[in-house]
């Protein structure tokens, strides 16, 4: 059994006396050659909204970290087919909590975090006595985590800050106004810039925000991009009958929430079919989400349930069976401030696949996507039906703007462009140490 470190055991001592309790922990089997052999490059990834592997940008992040010579442990929900407490893959260590609910609303939005928080915490403990870290790596949604790296600073722990969501304009996304929730999410925004030694940006939108809103050096802020993993976005050959008998496929992969515009997509799905009649288009959308009960439901209130198929959450198999049939992919993200800001997974993963791309005119999907796709007005439905017809419609253009979004992934988006970026940020934590040196492998997680 691994031993308990010194720091270990004095965070114990402390959290003890506080509470006036000795503290259970449930040990777990761990080389300790492995951790005394990479101490000072132990580190703790916290994710609070995705299990792990499924969260593909935190899972590329944690399996290049290892191969550059980092002892990794991970502390997550569990989800579908993510339910083991512990597993270890691929020597990364994977600390699962449950989450007894999933939110939908300001009040439910802070009873989840704060639930996770105290998980999350508790289990931070645990990864501490068991293999040790000397930094976390925090990745929001919420930003609430500063609370632990704060507390882990006390003891001579580092906190990197990985930004994936802005949190502000999140909130006014889904629930249309600037109030008292509001200013809560920029001032804990601004405790978490504050507490971090290094932050994480995912775009130069973000890196902006750390820099001007958050205060933050811009030598301490590195933008690492999530970048598609080639080796698992394959190209196959496509499933005819996803088409539900249908001549042509459009496709979309994401979650299933407020902010993601599906309403504005089944509105331009109802207007192709009854407005411009066109019966030989079928829809595939994959994903969860809170709203998939609801958005079911408007597809046959707007009589269109026959032209859509939701698959809910599926496992990469029946993600790329969808993607590769698809003759065209849609982003329907609603233009707002945060999704202007933010780059969006299924952009890059459409052009990895070779598929060309219908979506709101936004300055970072712009940025991504470039000659690879077509461009609606801003929250129109029925523009965003007309490009999609007329992508559809024109086979040699939809063949040459998927060549050149799969030729811009290989040549400058793909996960192996920013391992240099990500092990520059570790870099940036401990600048007295020597540079890491990555194994081979460390660029195809």
């Amino acid at each position: 059994m691994s031993r308990c470190c010194p720091t270990a055991q004095r965070i114990t001592r402390t959290i003890a006396a506080c509470a006036g309790d000795k503290m259970a922990v449930e040990e777990h089997a761990v080389s300790s050659a492995a951790v005394v052999t990479r101490h000072g490059r132990r580190v703790l990834i916290i994710v609070e909204n995705l299990p792990l592997p499924f969260d593909r940008r935190v899972w590329q992040e944690a399996r290049t970290l290892a191969a550059a010579g980092y002892l990794v442990s991970i502390i997550c929900p569990k989800g579908k087919g993510y339910e083991q407490g512990y597993e270890e893959i691929d020597g990364i260590a994977i600390y699962r909590h449950p989450m007894p609910f999933e939110a939908n609303g300001a009040l439910g939005y802070f009873a989840e975090y704060s639930w996770a928080l105290l998980a999350e915490f508790a289990l931070s403990l645990r990864v501490l006595m068991e293999r040790g870290f000397d930094a976390i790596h925090a990745c929001n949604p919420p930003d609430t985590l500063f609370l632990i790296g704060a507390f882990y600073k006390l003891f001579g722990k580092k906190f990197l800050f990985d930004h994936h969501d802005i949190n502000p304009e999140l909130y006014e996304a889904k629930f249309q106004r600037r109030d008292l929730f509001y200013r809560l999410m920029l001032w804990l925004e601004r405790c978490t810039f504050k507490t971090a030694d290094v932050c994480v940006a995912t775009n130069e939108s973000y890196r902006r925000i750390a820099i001007e809103r958050g205060a933050r050096s811009p030598a301490k802020v590195f933008v690492v991009r999530s970048g598609p993993d080639l080796r698992r976005l394959r190209v196959l050959p496509p499933t005819p009958s996803l088409k539900n008998g249908r001549r042509y496929l459009v496709g979309y992969v994401g979650v299933m929430g407020r902010q993601e515009g599906i309403d504005g997509l089944l509105a331009s799905v109802q207007h192709i079919v009854h407005s411009m009649q066109r019966h030989d288009i079928q829809f595939g959308l994959v994903g969860g989400g809170t709203e998939l009960p609801a958005l079911r439901k408007l597809a046959e209130d707007l009589g269109v349930a026959d032209y859509v198929t939701f698959t809910g959450r599926v496992p990469d198999e029946q993600l790329l069976a969808m993607l590769n049939t698809a003759d065209a992919c849609v982003n329907p993200d609603v233009a707002n401030d945060m999704n202007d800001k933010s780059t969006m997974n299924k952009i890059m993963e459409y052009m990895a696949l070779g598929k060309p791309i219908v979506q709101f005119d936004l300055a970072e999907g712009r940025f991504s996507a470039r000659e690879a796709s077509l461009y609606a007005r801003k929250n129109d439905p029925q523009d965003l039906a007309a490009k999609i017809v007329e992508l559809v419609d024109d086979p040699v253009r939809r063949e040459a703007m998927g060549a050149y979004g799969r030729r811009r992934v290989e040549n400058e988006l793909e996960w192996r462009y920013e391992v240099p970026k990500l092990l520059a940020a570790y870099a940036a934590l401990e600048p007295s140490r020597a540079p890491v040196v990555p194994r081979q492998d460390a660029a195809t997680p």
